[in-house]
């Protein structure tokens, strides 16, 4: 590879989640290293529209593709879009996800319920939809955005919590049924990243939070997508399964 050559040249990304935040780095980060992006998002058009504009003026290429991942004949119709305009898909970053916190005793079916469909039926929805195609090009990433709740829980986000644990089993499954495809599954765990969500949190809690963290900071977006990139790289083709947490140290 030349020293101008982009490590992912002619590789095709689909993120969700991609209008702000860690998906937003992600995808900008991907594009900077050579992918075509295809962007996912819910409802914000003109964030994602900034998005797809940025990633244009920096010379990449980048299409925007609206719609709710926890509903998967919605998740067929976008993959097709995708293959429909670029032919394949080689990365699938599933980062798309909603918080509804509440203690247990207050939290109702139904921020249960949403936050489950979002965050884990999405991830499933999404990588079922890509796998055929993945095993058919013999080769494909997937990175699924988990979280340090998944891993050591919260107050106030047992739906959450449940959710990114959940990502995390999925994952492995996953990366065991794939592996012999040449394709990756793998979990990235952010800690506290300063993004929209975590810009909600009290300077009490923020405080509260720091003190947990050897490293003594939040994390950036770009924090993450720095070892998302990693991850869908070839230099990450014998690494499967696995759970990297970006927490600055906070569940080590």
């Amino acid at each position: 590879m030349s020293a101008t050559e982009k490590i992912l040249a002619d590789k095709v990304a689909f993120v969700t989640g991609a209008s702000r935040g860690i998906g937003r780095a992600i995808a900008l980060r991907l594009a900077s290293d050579g992918a075509k992006v295809a962007l996912n998002f819910a409802s914000n058009s003109a964030k994602a529209e900034s998005v797809k504009n940025e990633i244009e003026s920096a010379g990449g290429t980048a299409m925007l593709i609206p719609g709710d991942v926890s509903n998967f004949e919605t998740v067929t119709k976008l993959i097709k879009q995708v293959v429909d305009a670029w032919s394949r898909i080689d990365i699938l970053i599933n980062n798309a996800g909603i918080t509804r916190d509440n203690l247990l005793l207050k939290m109702s079916e139904d921020d249960f319920d949403k936050v489950v469909a979002t965050n884990l039926k999405g991830v499933f929805n999404c990588t079922k939809a890509v796998t055929k195609l993945m095993m058919k090009q013999r080769g494909g990433r997937i990175v699924n955005m988990s979280s340090v709740v998944g891993l050591k829980g919260n107050i106030s986000q047992a739906n959450y919590a449940a959710a990114k644990a959940g990502i995390i089993g999925f994952t492995k499954s996953a990366a065991r049924e794939l592996a012999s495809r040449g394709v990756t599954v793998n979990a990235v765990a952010p800690g506290l990243i300063n993004t929209d969500m975590t810009a909600a949190l009290s300077e009490k809690v923020k405080e509260v939070m720091l003190q947990e963290i050897p490293a003594g900071r939040m994390g950036t977006p770009e924090d993450v997508a720095n070892a998302v990139a990693f991850l869908v790289s070839d230099q990450a083709a014998y690494i499967t399964g696995q759970v990297l947490a970006v927490d600055g140290g906070m569940v080590m």
